[in-house]
């Protein structure tokens, strides 16, 4: 396994909330949380579990300079941290769910999944049996995803 992932705050967190975190180090051999990433992880509640991820296993690297190709896009500072790091380190795989820096990701050529990506990969890699437990628990804990969506990863998991 050579996938090679950069997290965003928002994925790390919701996969911490439902009990899926160990996803990360399973479905990939390198996991990196650039120091922005690290600092909004930092400053939620003591409690929480992707902090205490983030003390135990978090790989966290300097981003020192935002590109200007992203910065363009007035991203928060976890986003452009993750797509900076993305842009200047070939081989690399943005995991994030923020649909402005998705679409940066997708201008630069930058390889990316988001949270509901990461489930559906650890079904086809066999990690779980099914992701609508899990995609019930996302909701759960207020990540946002429509209808749409929802209906074509069923299919594709072969859940419908």
């Amino acid at each position: 396994m050579t996938r090679k992932w950069v997290l965003n705050a928002s994925p790390t967190i919701l996969l911490a909330k439902i009990s899926l975190i160990g996803l990360i180090t399973d479905l990939c051999s390198e996991a990196i949380i650039p120091s922005g990433v690290a600092q909004e992880i930092q400053a939620g509640p003591d409690k929480d579990f992707a902090k205490k991820w983030l003390v135990q296993k978090g790989n966290i690297k300097e981003v020192s300079q935002i590109e200007s190709t992203v910065a363009a896009w007035d991203l928060g500072l976890g986003e452009s941290h993750v797509l900076s790091w993305c842009y200047q380190n070939e081989g690399y795989e943005a995991i994030l769910d923020d649909g402005l820096a998705r679409k940066c990701a997708l201008s630069l050529g930058i390889p990316m999944r988001g949270t509901l990506g990461v489930i559906l990969l650890a079904k086809k890699e066999g990690c779980i049996d099914e992701i609508k437990p899990f995609i019930k628990e996302l909701i759960k804990v207020g990540f946002r995803i429509d209808a749409k969506t929802i209906k074509t990863a069923m299919d594709w998991a072969n859940e419908s």
